[in-house]
Formats: structure tokens, C-alpha cells, sequence
């Protein structure tokens, strides 16, 4: 069978100050009347049903998710008592579906990517469900990028090796590089950005795992003794596992890896200006959500539902309202939201968190 893993653990923190502890980004309905979670799970309900759907996420964040999506059980939600990164949560996910279909496949999605075209994403993963099948690859999802993006990893293909199901060879993966490696990397022309989306066997995976990182896989087979995940020894053994992701801890160390280059369009909407490239726009360049006054403003991207505000003489700017807190920043600075997120974080000002 085909189990979609769903990875909804993150905080957002760019997406500040919409998005709090308790309904982090992936919770969030920053495009139409569905929040990014509840279009994650449609989209891939024609590939895995609810039934063979594993909600990854944590403590503060499973019941509110389970509010937005009633139709899923208790079983379709597995738990993290702290966060630890990718590597260990789809080890964990890899490993509860060895317990229930040792020869599944795992489709590994993060919650929170805006993916509009619905036909051609599917396509594109059963193309990858096909290589993995094929010859047991660890298969990802490659963009095809069309500027020189800092905020995304990099991954390198082999345009001569092209695999029977159409999918290319891996060369290697790259970190989110500086802006002049990033140019270097578009002119190339053999590196895409990494989607964070990835499909590949349960068994392979797994042994993935022990052969790379023996560490998460002598404390996965730990807790698998436990046989249940709410005792305090899972938590305890889980806090000590090394928070690292799965591309530096698995796919760039394994051989047979895989990429199928994305033929839908996709953004994981990381930030505010983000949301403002995508958003439409009035003849002035503005995103003017609730109708606010702009005097000789550009550029600029405002939501504000309960209080009136007024721009006069500036441009490219990212004005956010939610009753409690204010965020005014530069567009070009929207990564850095998650600064203010960090400053509030060490000290204590938890009310706005």
C-alpha cells in the first residue's frame, strides 16, 4: 500500500504574527477558505486515502489539527513528545508502518506547500512511486528553479543518467547557499530545489537508517519495545535523539537516490514576501487585504481585519494586524521575522508567542 506521511510539527515562525505556538503556519488559511493542512491532505487523497494517512506532528498541535481535519481517526496521528527534526520523525512514521504493511511505500510530504495543480502533482508522484519501485531508490522531488532562491536546498542531478521511469540520477544535495553560490548554481543548469518531499519503501528506509545514522536506529527500535508511545520512557528516549534533518542525515550519505523533476507549480510559501509575490496585486503593486488607505504607498502587503491602517509615503512594506500584536517589516527583511520570534522566545513573552 501507499501511506502518505504528513510532516505537521513545524512552527512557522516567518508567518509571525498570524502564526502562534498553537496554530502554527501549517494551520493557517493563508490562501482560499482551506488552511495549507486541509489542502495537503485532499490533495493527496486520490493517491492515499485517510485511512493510509500518518499525521506527524506534536503534543500542543494534535488536537487543534484533529479539529481542521475531523474525518482522520486517533491512529492516523502519530505524536512527537519534542521535535527533533525530519530524520527522526519519519524514522518514527517509518517505523510504525513497519508494525502494520513492511512492504508499504511512503509518500513524505511537509503539510504546509502551496501545490495548485493537482493532476500533475500526482502524475509526478507516481512517476517517483514507480522508481522506487523499480530499483528500491530513495526518490525526491526536484523544482525547477527560476531565480537564484537562498532559502531552499539545492539538489544536483546527473543530466546523462536517466533512470527506465524517467527520473534522474542524484549527484548531491546543497544547503541553502549564499546569493552568489545560488547564481552559480542557476547557471549550471543540472541543480533543482529540494521540496523537502520525498517516497521510497518502508524497508528501505529503514535500513537506510541503520546503515547511516545507528544511532536514531537503536533508540527507533527502542521505543518499538515500548509498544506504546505515551510512557515517559519514549519521551525520555526520544529527547535524547539528535535533532537532525533527513537530507544531511540519510540522502546525502546513500547511494541509489533519485530525483523526478516537478512538473506542477510550487512554492512552500516560506515567508511574508512570499505571500505577497503570489497574492494579486492593485495597479500601485500593493496587496490591500481590508481595505486600508494608502497615500503614495507601493509595494507594499497589508492585513489588518480589525483595525484601519494608514500608509503615506512608503513602499515594500509587509504590515500584519491580529488584534495583540503588530508586525511592520521591510519585504527584503521578511526572513528575519523569525528573529523577532527568536527575541520574544528569550524573554519570556509567551502571551505573544
Amino acid at each position: 500500500m501507499i501511506h502518505a506521511v504528513i510532516l505537521a510539527g513545524g512552527v512557522g515562525s516567518r508567518f509571525w504574527p498570524r502564526s502562534r505556538k498553537h496554530k502554527p503556519k501549517q494551520m493557517l488559511n493563508i490562501f482560499g477558505k482551506n488552511s495549507l493542512i486541509q489542502e495537503t491532505i485532499s490533495r493527496i487523497s486520490s493517491l492515499a486515502p485517510p485511512e493510509q494517512t500518518l499525521i506527524v506532528t506534536t503534543r500542543d498541535l494534535v488536537k487543534s489539527i484533529h479539529q481542521q481535519l475531523p474525518d482522520l481517526k486517533a491512529d492516523n496521528f502519530l505524536v512527537e513528545p519534542v521535535g527533533r527534526n525530519t530524520a527522526p520523525c519519519i524514522g518514527l512514521a517509518a517505523m510504525k508502518l513497519m508494525e502494520q504493511d513492511p512492504e508499504g511505500y511512503m509518500v513524505v510530504l511537509p503539510a504546509d506547500h502551496l501545490i495548485s495543480d493537482r493532476e500533475p502533482f500526482i502524475a509526478c508522484l507516481k512517476q517517483a512511486l514507480d522508481t522506487a519501485r523499480q530499483d528500491d531508490s530513495l526518490v525526491t522531488i526536484g523544482i525547477q528553479p527560476t531565480h537564484p532562491e537562498t532559502g531552499y536546498g539545492y539538489i544536483q542531478y546527473h543530466p546523462g543518467r536517466r533512470k527506465p521511469s524517467g527520473a534522474y540520477e542524484v549527484v548531491t544535495f546543497a544547503e541553502k547557499p549564499n546569493y552568489a553560490t545560488a547564481v552559480r548554481f542557476l547557471a549550471s543548469g543540472d541543480f533543482l530545489w529540494n521540496s523537502g518531499m520525498f517516497i521510497w519503501s518502508v524497508r528501505r528506509i529503514l535500513a537506510e537508517i541503520e546503515s547511516s545514522m545507528p544511532e536514531l536506529y537503536a533508540a527507533l527500535m527502542e521505543i518499538q519495545r515500548l509498544k506504546g508511545y505515551e510512557v515517559e520512557q519514549f519521551t525520555n528516549l526520544y529527547s535524547g535523539i539528535r535533532s537532525i534533518s533527513v537530507d544531511y542525515g540519510i540522502m546525502e550519505r546513500a547511494s541509489n537516490v533519485a530525483v523526478v523533476k516537478a512538473a506542477f507549480s510550487w512554492t512552500d510559501i516560506g515567508n511574508w514576501a512570499e505571500v505577497y509575490r503570489l497574492s494579486p496585486k492593485d495597479d500601485q503593486g500593493n496587496v490591500n487585504l481590508n481595505g486600508h488607505v494608502l497615500v503614495d504607498a507601493r509595494n507594499c502587503y497589508i492585513d489588518s481585519p480589525d483595525r484601519l491602517v494608514a500608509l503615506v509615503g512608503v513602499q515594500d512594506l509587509v504590515v500584519i494586524n491580529t488584534g495583540d500584536a503588530l508586525l511592520i517589516c521591510h519585504r527584503d527583511h521578511a526572513q528575519d521575522v523569525k528573529k523577532a520570534v527568536e527575541y520574544m522566545e528569550r524573554h519570556q513573552m509567551d502571551k505573544y508567542l
